[in-house]
């Protein structure tokens, strides 16, 4: 039987196993969100679909996980964190199987919608779950190998995703789920302490989720089906106008709502709205150029989906080795140089994606733009995040995490169904290697001006001022997911 919450130590045989849990499922969301990015080229051979369907394929997922991640963390946190992501994991595993057996791409793109809500109700109970369940001077601990173990996870997916797609089917990158899932369900039932949140009362903000659902898939369908319909088209035109009115009435259920999914009164601090405006811009631009990249490398420079999955393996292992030491100086000199610095980088690494089609050696042509990828993400993201959360207060850095999260899949998922048909990849052109890869060029300049936006925000907006700290308080973090850990000077404990 499960340990009580908020007692369990880090180095205890039930406290290891609990991380373990968490990790299994955070990281088959994680997973599958980069990895079915390896599988589109052969995804849409094998239906013979366009591009457009690629990209629902992608923004199926991320459009459901957005609109409903908070929405998953305020069942958690009402419900029991320990019961939501149980619930979250059998989903997400059911609906991967169902993935794996799609008889078309329409069912396909049905099911990673069920996927998205699978994720929204696991994710945010993984990182809660550790909070919640260990004593409070060991949290530190499990956060910092949550966040190792689920870091190379992420990186070991495209590998393994890849292989799984040349030795066998694109088809089992989503079986793999399922025995992940078993035996973090399994491991989940016999150790995790169930929590819940005692002031967790009044209605669930059911309004504001089925708002933010029809007003994101209003836009992603109106922005993906645009180019080939027509954008005087009367589906397209009301898709776009029924998205506008929903995130307006999102907007005004979240004003009035005592327990708003997204309180917006978080806004209105500078710190906060900078911090994730230069998300929004920055990881929109990122989300729209890895989108393209394993296309181009499988199309125009003829990699094998496991050599496209392992391109993007140093940007992880620079990540994990230097992410912890960015966010320490951040923490020493105020976020406002890295959050500067980092998108400048990361606009370089992207005009130096420009080059990825001139040949196939991949030390040559890619390796120098993944390398300066890693830095200019290194030393953005653990500021970011940490900022983020900081700016918004300790009683709210659960959700401000959660925000933070959500406007970067955000900006993913609107990229992802732009950026395409802006550098003129439309229809069945993705499998033409000489069309791909102008249009490829076309992207990378265009999101390197997206991160060359984001630098110029956090520039101007973000501040070097200690928000909402309080007199004698450090402010400590993992590097990567975690939120901040707070600690008064002088007691030595999270």
């Amino acid at each position: 039987m499960p340990e009580v919450a908020g007692t369990l130590r880090y180095r205890s045989p039930t406290g290891r196993w609990v991380i373990a849990a968490s990790v299994m499922g955070s990281s088959i969301a994680a997973i599958d969100a980069t990895v079915v990015g390896i599988a589109l080229p052969t995804i849409g051979r094998g239906f013979d679909v366009g591009v457009a369907a690629l990209q629902w394929v992608v923004t199926g997922y991320y459009l459901t996980l957005a609109s409903l991640l908070l929405l998953g963390g305020s069942l958690s946190d009402r419900f029991g964190r320990r019961r939501v992501f149980s619930v979250g994991v059998v989903w997400f595993a059911l609906a991967s199987a169902a993935c794996g057996l799609a008889p078309n791409v329409g069912f396909l793109v049905a099911m990673r919608l069920l996927q998205g809500v699978g994720g929204a109700l696991l994710v945010p109970g993984s990182l809660a779950i550790l909070q919640a369940s260990f004593a409070p001077e060991d949290q530190g601990q499990a956060i910092g190998a949550w966040s190792g173990l689920g870091g190379f996870a992420t990186a070991a997916g495209p590998l393994l995703g890849g292989y799984l797609i040349s030795a066998a089917s694109w088809r089992w990158i989503f079986f793999l789920n399922i025995p992940v899932a078993a035996a973090a369900l399994a491991l989940t039932a016999r150790h995790v302490p169930e929590s819940s949140n005692p002031a967790a009362t009044g209605a669930v903000d059911l309004g504001g989720a089925a708002f933010a659902v029809v007003g994101l898939g209003g836009l992603a369908y109106g922005l993906i089906e645009g180019p080939s319909l027509g954008w005087s088209s009367s589906t397209v035109v009301t898709s776009l106008a029924l998205s506008l009115a929903s995130l307006v009435a999102f907007w005004l259920t979240e004003r009035r709502v005592q327990q708003p999914m997204m309180p917006l009164g978080l806004f209105r601090r500078r710190q906060f709205s900078a911090t994730n405006g230069v998300t929004f811009v920055v990881y929109a631009a990122l989300g729209g150029a890895l989108f393209l990249l394993p296309i181009e490398l499988q199309v125009a420079s003829r990699y094998s989906p496991l050599e496209s999955g392992l391109a993007l393996l140093p940007v992880t292992v620079i990540m994990l080795a230097f992410s912890a030491s960015s966010g320490r100086l951040a923490s020493r000199i105020g976020p406002r140089l890295q959050m500067s610095l980092g998108p400048v980088i990361l606009a370089v690494s992207l005009l130096m994606l420009t080059r990825a089609a001139e040949g196939r050696s991949y030390v040559v042509f890619v390796l120098p733009a993944v390398v300066v990828l890693g830095i200019g993400v290194a030393i953005m993201v653990a500021p970011l995040t940490a900022t983020a959360m900081a700016s918004a207060g300790s009683e709210h850095a659960g959700v401000a995490s959660a925000v933070n999260n959500d406007v970067a899949r955000i900006g993913g998922l609107i990229a992802v169904a732009v950026l395409p048909s802006v550098a003129g990849i439309t229809g069945m052109s993705y499998l033409h290697p000489a069309q791909l890869s102008d249009a490829f060029r076309a992207a990378m300049l265009v999101s390197a001006l997206g991160c060359a936006v984001g630098a110029a925000v956090a520039a101007l907006a973000v501040t070097n001022a200690a928000h909402d700290h309080e007199a004698g308080t450090e402010c400590l973090h993992c590097g990567l997911d975690g939120p901040p850990l707070r600690t008064r000077a002088g007691d030595g404990a999270p």
